[in-house]
């Protein structure tokens, strides 16, 4: 029978206490907002395989989110993230509140550039990557794991968090995990409960036509040109699209050929109040 629930760390120094006795075994950290899902369960799972003791970190960034954002309606699922994490026997679930992540008198902000500026999410979420980063620089320093694990789906993010841990020269490895879908293609998300019924039928659009895209451009269709018609394909759909675009995998610059490099399409799209993300390789 699974524990009844994991070790709770509330605090830096509780937090520090608790993961002392694993530092020779190797840790594994998987940072999460919470409302956990099977996305949030595969990353678990992926760093049970890299390391002996796994730590989740269940914490809703008030830094990331912008004035008209949803941090106040972000689904907050405590109990039933502790349960699920009881069942995948993590060690430890380091969960602080806002004071102990940003006590009185903080004064620090990371601000990365890099992928952080390809004019993709930091184009309609300005203030994101900064608190991004700096939270996580946090968590990294907090927990200092052999290992941080990331989710594909927040794709950029991946390459921001890679970048700083390589540039703050943090002597852990991110890993990457692929994307988790429902069975008609939808990349799991904890804001897609936010879906109404209708909404949720025309969701997986957005997957298929980033694999409608990748398809013909592997076949040679001009990258503009399919770009082009996924946009208007999305839009017809019902969505207001923020962006589809094609960038290179690792730098996330624009590409205008597969000469360019490995191509990473990626899309952001609203369709009713919830705004989604998804992204595919060519």
């Amino acid at each position: 029978m699974p524990q009844s629930r994991p070790p709770v760390a509330r605090t830096v120094p509780a937090l520090r206490k608790a993961l002392a006795p694993y530092r020779r075994t190797g840790v594994a950290l998987v940072p999460t907002m919470g409302a956990l899902h099977a996305g949030h369960i595969a990353l678990v799972r992926a760093a049970r395989k890299r390391a002996r003791r796994v730590v989740v970190s269940i914490f809703v960034n008030p830094a990331q989110f912008a004035a008209n954002e949803d941090f106040g309606s972000y689904p907050r699922t405590f109990g039933g993230d502790l349960k699920a994490l009881a069942a995948e026997k993590v060690d430890l679930v380091w969960a602080p509140n806002a004071t102990a992540m940003y006590p009185e008198g903080f004064a620090t902000r990371i601000e990365p550039a890099g992928p952080a500026k390809a004019g993709l999410e930091d184009a309609f979420r300005p203030h994101f990557f900064g608190g991004v980063a700096t939270v996580v620089a946090k968590l990294l320093l907090q927990c200092q794991p052999d290992f941080a694990m990331f989710g594909e789906k927040d794709y950029q993010q991946l390459q921001v968090v890679t970048q700083l841990a390589r540039d703050l020269d943090q002597p852990v490895k991110i890993v990457g995990c692929p994307t988790v879908r429902e069975k008609d293609g939808l990349a799991l998300s904890s804001r897609n409960v936010y879906l109404s019924t209708a909404e949720r039928a025309v969701a997986p659009v957005l997957h298929r036509t980033l694999k409608d895209c990748a398809t013909a451009i592997r076949k040679g269709a001009a990258i503009a040109d399919r770009l082009a018609a996924g946009r208007e394909a999305i839009t017809m759909a019902g969505f207001t699209i923020d962006y589809l675009e094609a960038r290179h995998a690792k730098t996330l610059a624009p590409v205008a050929s597969r000469a360019d490099g490995p191509i990473r399409l990626l899309v952001a799209a609203r369709i009713g109040t919830t705004r989604l993300i998804d992204n595919l390789g060519v």
